[in-house]
């Protein structure tokens, strides 16, 4: 075989492995869309992976998950340890849907063990898909890139208006005040980079109490269904000239 024909063959299998990936990310849009559609209106909690059973972070996010199944909402968390443990352990025990979105991954992402509902994912952009289509709204404790990674991802999609927008709460101050501090005097102010209608975007506080509320009084039920579930395009019909028709009998 030359090296002309080496070369078109090695092509052809990468093409050839390229091509079936697509089917594995169907598959996983597929599991996801058939389970998410079945849970009802969920929030999403994010923050670290590494915060300890007993720390303060740790201990409001449990609160929190036990808060927000008292509002009939699910829980959704990524479904590892830190503050998705905690957050999925506080719905569990009262009782709600406790959804974990886990992510394959070769360090830190350890399934936990107060799931009710769960899912796994090879990809993080199909992942990314069911948590801002499922949930009508976020709630984020401190957290590392992949919280921060998720939190802006989710601005920038309300900012350019490709989703409907949705309360985002982000809790502690003491963690989010520095940055926060940092978007209003460097992105804003100095480089505008940003409009100043962007910092409404999200909310910050210490009180689990007014973040749920915030995404509960934000909630509207049809327009989350017709969300999830939106209505297919059916075949337009133009009568223009039958009423003209009609009125000239």
């Amino acid at each position: 075989m030359t090296e002309s024909q080496q070369s078109r063959a090695d092509r052809e299998v990468a093409l050839s492995r390229e091509t079936w990936r697509l089917f594995r990310i169907l598959s996983e849009f597929v599991d996801g869309f058939d389970m998410m559609s079945e849970i009802g209106a969920g929030i999403t909690v994010f923050g670290s992976a590494r915060t300890k059973p007993g720390e303060k972070y740790y201990e409001l996010a449990v609160e929190c998950g036990k808060k927000i199944c008292d509002k009939h909402f699910a829980v959704i968390t990524g479904g590892g340890p830190g503050v998705m443990e905690a957050a999925n352990k506080g719905a569990k025990a009262c009782g709600g849907h406790s959804v974990g979105l886990n992510i394959d991954l070769p360090f830190e992402q350890t399934p936990n063990t107060y799931q009710t509902h769960v899912l796994n994912f090879r990809y993080f952009f199909v992942r990314k898909v069911m948590f801002v289509k499922y949930s009508c709204g976020f709630i984020i404790f401190p957290g590392g890139f992949g919280t921060m990674d998720e939190l802006f991802e989710t601005l920038t999609l309300i900012q350019t208006q490709k989703i409907h927008p949705f309360p985002v709460v982000l809790i502690g101050h003491d963690f989010w005040d520095g940055l926060i501090d940092w978007m209003n005097k460097s992105m804003d102010e100095k480089f505008q980079t940003i409009s100043p209608e962007d910092m409404d975007l999200f909310t910050v506080t210490d009180d689990l109490d007014e973040a749920v509320k915030i995404i509960y009084d934000n909630f509207d039920p049809k327009k989350w269904k017709s969300q999830i579930r939106p209505a297919m395009p059916g075949p337009t019909l133009d009568t223009a000239h039958l009423e003209k028709e009609l009125e000239s009998e």
